[in-house]
Order: structure tokens, then C-alpha cells, then sequence
């Protein structure tokens, strides 16, 4: 690796490679690759190994080093000239939603790895060590809570709980993550989380602000609050053909009532509320039966804290009325709680330094989504950087975006890990 400097003028952004990026992409996209044109490479599954062992291949070819934590977070280090310096952090996530695109995550990690190849290919040395980064299971589809690996990177979920966390089919995130390294050998560092000077996070917009407004960047300055419950509904079975309806305690129109009675303690004039019932599981599930309990999850998000906690607080007393109407009883269980995240003013303003000085057309915005960079950012100054994608579609095997609008990204991410890596 050169550590030379190849002029005055050298920018690593000049150095980023949008044919390189592009074919990482689409190499990257045939693990867990799906009829529609997605993925699906859930967390902790043989996919997701052989993702991680891809990026391991393309990094250790650079002379990396590369080494995963006990959560099987999975770093790529490019050192700096101070050993002791703090290093720079950047990347996202590998695994996909079911129906996952082939960007969403996968943009971040793969934007970091070109931003330490565009150093090298510039003869660009740092002060700092700049590192790209796969955390573990951003999506928390197969294992819960989302954002598991950048979580307990920061100490926000204990590691021991996390471990004993199982799928739907009853596997342990340990169990998996042990196959993992089987599958996908890295070296285990023994400890979990270490000191970082900054971390920025490239991304897919997953929304359509940038494409109908015609700008190429998004500077993120905050992501928005987010409250997730679980609810169950508990009825009684009966037969559905000798039962009268008035003498049932049936949970699923019990459950359905309460989803109703939420949508209108959600009703806002402004459409900056979201919320969302994304899993909804029926017991016993027999034609033939009165359903006697239901299982649903609410993801409730906004981007002001008096506001998520006055709606997530009425989630509870809403349920528990539409119960008790109906002759049934309801436990509603918050399991995961962010409260809004503001980005640090230095990184945000990076992130701008970089974007105008490169001639970018782009804009501040708040990020709808959550992302590993709302945990990174209790421990160290962050930021993130938003591309756009195709009608903002994203958590679909049609998401699409640009090779120009990724490379540019990643040509914006370049300089601000530069100037971050060497102030």
C-alpha cells in the first residue's frame, strides 16, 4: 500500500471506480438471488455467510486486515500512520429483508470497501485508520431486535440475551453465527466494541424525495424515532359452526379492531406519522375454530419525541379497549425503543464540504428508516449520506439504483472519510 502522496491536488474521490463498484454489486446480488430480480439473505443464514465471505475475499486481495466480534460484526481495516489514532468507520449491512433488494445495506458496505481501494489507488496515507464495516443483522427480520450487531457494538443490548435470541424455527443466533464462521472464517476478536472517532453511513434514499426533487445527495441530519410492540390477543376457541356469534371471544376480530382503533389514534393531517402492523399471526388457524389468540407487531415512528411517546402511549389503553368489547384480554409489549437521533454538526458538515466541493445537487433530510448509524452515534460524532433509488422503492426485489448515483455517493463518502481520517 503506498503511503505516498501522488500531489497536492489528490482527492480519493477522483480514485473511486463506478465500473469496480457496480460489478461488486452485482456479484454481491447473486447470494440469496430471487426470481424477481431481488435477494434474500437473511441475517446469520448460509447467504449471508457467503456474502460475508465474498467481502472478506475482495479485502484480504487489498491486504486488509479483517477480523468479526462476538456478534459477528465484520470489519475491513486499512491502517494509518498513528497506531494509536482512533480509527474512521463507515459501512452498513449485508442482510436482506425476504423480499430484499439488492442495495439496501449492501450500498454502505460495499461504497466503504471502494473508499479504502480509491485511498490506496490515490497513494493517499491517513492519520487515522478508516475501516468498512458489515454489521450484523440490520434488518431483524429472522432475529429481533433490528440493528443487533451495531447495538451491542455500543452496549445498547446485552451480548448474552442477544446470543440466546432464536429464529422462527427455533435456531440461536449463537447456533447461527457459528455456522457462519464455519462457512465464512475471519478472525474472532474476543472483545465486543472498541473506541471510534466517526462513522459515516452511505445509503439508498428507500424513499423518492431525492428523485422527484432532482438531487444527487442527501445530507442526513437526523433519523426519527422509533416504537416497536409486541401484541397479543387472547380469545377462546370454539366451533365455528356451533357457536353463536355473540357468545365468542374471538381474538382475530378482537385483534382486527384493535389495528382500526389505532389507525385513528394515528391520524395525522400532516402524513409525518408512520405506522405500521407488519406481522400478524392467527392460532390456531383452522377453519373450523374461533381463533384463540393473535400475535401482531406495530412500528411506530416520528421524528419529534413528545410526539412518538404520546402515540406509542396510547397504543396500550386503544388495545385493551377494543379487548374488553369484545370479551377478550391483550398484552402489549414495547421490545424495542429509539428515541429520534440528530447527527453530530462536524460530520454533517463534512458531509456538505464534500457534496459542494465534488458539484453535487443535493439537500438536508431526515431519514425515515433506522440504520446501524442511530447506535454509532451514542458513541462517537456520525452521519450519513443518502443516494437516490428507483420511485424510492426499497424492502422489494424491484429496488433499483443508478451505477452514476452510487458511485457519487461514494465519491462524497471518499473525501469526508479523507478529511475525517486526517484533521
Amino acid at each position: 500500500m503506498s503511503t505516498t502522496p501522488r500531489g497536492a491536488n489528490t482527492r480519493a474521490s477522483d480514485h473511486v471506480r463506478e465500473e469496480r463498484l457496480w460489478q461488486r454489486h452485482m456479484e454481491m446480488a447473486k447470494l440469496g438471488a430471487t426470481a424477481k430480480g431481488g435477494v434474500n439473505r437473511q441475517a446469520l443464514s448460509a447467504e449471508d455467510a457467503a456474502a460475508r465471505g465474498l467481502l472478506g475475499s475482495w479485502a484480504a486481495a487489498r491486504g486488509y486486515e479483517v477480523f468479526t466480534d462476538p456478534i459477528g460484526n465484520l470489519f475491513v481495516k486499512r491502517p494509518g500512520t498513528d497506531p494509536d489514532a482512533r480509527p474512521v468507520v463507515s459501512g452498513s449491512h449485508l442482510d436482506s429483508q425476504p423480499t430484499g433488494g439488492r442495495f439496501d445495506g449492501t450500498y454502505g458496505v460495499l461504497a466503504a470497501l471502494e473508499v479504502l481501494e480509491a485511498l490506496d489507488d490515490a497513494g493517499i496515507a491517513t492519520k487515522r485508520p478508516v475501516m468498512a464495516v458489515a454489521w450484523t443483522n440490520e434488518e431483524g427480520n429472522r432475529f429481533q431486535p433490528g440493528c443487533m450487531g451495531s447495538g451491542a457494538f455500543v452496549g445498547a443490548y446485552e451480548l448474552g440475551t442477544l446470543l440466546d435470541g432464536r429464529d422462527p424455527k427455533g435456531k440461536t443466533v449463537r447456533e447461527a453465527f457459528g455456522e457462519v464462521l464455519a462457512a465464512a472464517p475471519a478472525r474472532l476478536e474476543p472483545r465486543l466494541g472498541f473506541p471510534i472517532d466517526s462513522y459515516i453511513e452511505a445509503h439508498i434514499e428507500q424513499g423518492p424525495i431525492l428523485e422527484n426533487t432532482g438531487n444527487e445527495i442527501g445530507v442526513v441530519t437526523l433519523i426519527q424515532g422509533m416504537r416497536r410492540f409486541y401484541v397479543d390477543v387472547h380469545g377462546e376457541e370454539a366451533h365455528s359452526g356451533t357457536t353463536p356469534l355473540r357468545l365468542r371471544k374471538d381474538a382475530l376480530k378482537s385483534a382486527a379492531s384493535m389495528v382500526l382503533a389505532l389507525e385513528k389514534v394515528m391520524d395525522d393531517p400532516t402524513d409525518t406519522v408512520r405506522f405500521t402492523v407488519g406481522r400478524f399471526e392467527i392460532y390456531p388457524g383452522s377453519p373450523s375454530t374461533v381463533p384463540s389468540k393473535v400475535h401482531f407487531l406495530v412500528d411506530l415512528r416520528h421524528p419529534d419525541p413528545a410526539t412518538l411517546k404520546r402515540l406509542g402511549d396510547a397504543i396500550q389503553p386503544a388495545c385493551a379497549a377494543e379487548a374488553a368489547r369484545r370479551g377478550c384480554t391483550v398484552d402489549v409489549t414495547e421490545y424495542t425503543t429509539v428515541a429520534p437521533v440528530p447527527f453530530g454538526a462536524e460530520t454533517v458538515a463534512r458531509v456538505r464540504e464534500a457534496t459542494a466541493s465534488l458539484g453535487f445537487r443535493h439537500i438536508d433530510m431526515i431519514s425515515g428508516a433506522g440504520h446501524d448509524a442511530m447506535h454509532v452515534a451514542k458513541v462517537a460524532p456520525a452521519g450519513m449520506i443518502f443516494v437516490p433509488c428507483w420511485k424510492g422503492v426499497s424492502h422489494n426485489e424491484t429496488e433499483d439504483a443508478t451505477p452514476r448515483d452510487l458511485a457519487n455517493g461514494t465519491r462524497v463518502l471518499a473525501d469526508t472519510l479523507a478529511a475525517l481520517a486526517n484533521r
